[in-house]
């Protein structure tokens, strides 16, 4: 696939996900994309300058750029966590040079967001408690936060599968063969890539095919 249509397959995700968000239940405050532009803005900078690199060798990085999506979540509502994490992380991946990445983080993110804030919101009720009931606050955020980065840890490698093969015009499987390696050597050397917030080393970019500065 060419730059040209992933710049345009980006254009019309982000769209779609404005969308979504103008047509769900969420009121869009002053005050709340005040909030949406900061965390997303964190979100950038939590990934692209407080990373630690190839943890263990592993070619996986560590990041807390998903924390401010699991956090805005929390704050506000799924949506807003989603739109806060998308923006930040996909704009991490444009400014790489990465629209494909760029493509399948927005998605990623925004679902990360939607299951952080339904257990939030829907399932713990988090807006009607408060630190002063003890064990059972702690859990609904901790519970909260935790379901969206283990959903990412099971959509990342199926959405990294038809990225790569749709996307970049990789062969069927999870590895590539040396030739790949050579024929695409800015891109990931592995389908299987998952972005790490609080959950690190779960597989990324290989070093490889990026510089230290941009594996995942």
């Amino acid at each position: 696939m060419s730059t040209a249509v992933m710049w345009l397959l980006l254009f019309v995700v982000v769209a779609l996900g404005i969308l979504i968000a103008a047509l769900s239940k969420t009121k869009f405050t002053t005050q709340k994309i005040a909030t949406i532009g900061i965390m997303a803005a964190l979100s950038f900078v939590a990934y692209e300058f407080f990373r630690i690199p190839n943890v263990l060798g592993t070619g996986s990085s560590f990041h807390l750029g998903n924390t401010f999506t699991a956090l805005t979540a929390l704050m506000l509502d799924g949506v807003s966590g989603g739109l806060a994490g998308a923006i930040g992380l996909a704009l991490a991946d444009i400014m790489a040079g990465d629209p494909g990445y760029a493509i399948t983080t927005f998605i990623l993110k925004f679902i990360i967001g939607i299951v952080c804030g339904v257990f939030a919101h829907k399932v713990f009720k988090l807006q009607d408690l408060s630190a002063v009931d003890g064990v059972k606050y702690y859990v609904a955020v901790i519970g909260s936060a935790f379901s969206g980065l283990l959903v990412n840890v099971f959509t990342d490698p199926f959405l990294g599968y038809f990225r790569n093969r749709y996307i970049f015009g990789q062969e069927a499987g999870f590895h590539r063969g040396q030739d790949h390696q050579r024929r695409y050597p800015d891109q990931l050397s592995a389908v299987h890539r998952v972005r790490c917030g609080a959950v690190p080393g779960a597989g990324a970019r290989s070093a490889q095919s990026k510089p230290a500065a941009r594996s995942r």
